[in-house]
């Protein structure tokens, strides 16, 4: 496997997002003892958020037996006293997580955002577009960041709550997940 190699769909564990609740196995406010716990195949390392507008959170890492140490499938952050507060899938190799059955994970953008934009409208939701031109809703708790492969991009879905003293998920995200690219 390469820095910049894409893990095959079909090697992926599959979840699905339910919004502001949780993703797969994971429940927004779970303790890190319990996100571990239903990622019982995976290890996890915990430290410190780099860069957080909330003190106290935490950021950690999990990956799968085999994983190279150089990739790092999922990422979950803790707020100090809220639990899991986002949570977000590797583009390259993190799992895929559907929303009404629409892959989030390791997407060209554009086809994501179509795909995303009509589910919303006919849903009622208007789509938002954050700063960096991402396409998201607050209220189901998404926001699309990209991540570079190679020479390509691929979408990697940040999955959390509106925290207080945030207005928006975006407001809220983890700096850290600003600087993947």
């Amino acid at each position: 496997m390469t820095t910049w190699e894409v893990l095959a769909e079909s090697d992926r564990h599959q979840w699905v997002y339910q919004p502001l609740v949780g993703v797969g196995p994971l429940r927004f406010g779970m303790s890190f003892e319990q996100a571990a716990a239903a990622l019982d195949e995976w290890t996890a390392t915990v430290t410190p958020a780099h860069r957080s507008a909330f003190e106290g959170d935490q950021r950690a890492g999990f990956r799968t037996a085999g994983s190279p140490s150089y990739r790092l499938p999922l990422t979950a952050y803790f707020g100090d006293s809220e639990g899991i507060v986002c949570v977000v899938a590797d583009a390259l190799c993190g799992p895929q997580v559907s929303l009404d059955g629409i892959p989030l994970v390791g997407r060209v953008p554009s086809q994501l955002d179509a795909a995303l934009r009509e589910l919303m409208l006919t849903r009622g939701t208007s789509p938002q577009y954050f700063p960096e031109g991402d396409i998201g809703a607050d209220e189901w708790g998404l926001v699309i960041q990209v991540q570079r492969a190679g020479d390509v991009l691929l979408t990697r879905p940040v999955l959390a709550v509106v925290r207080q003293r945030a207005y928006t998920v975006w407001d809220g995200m983890p700096y850290d997940e600003l600087e993947v690219h």
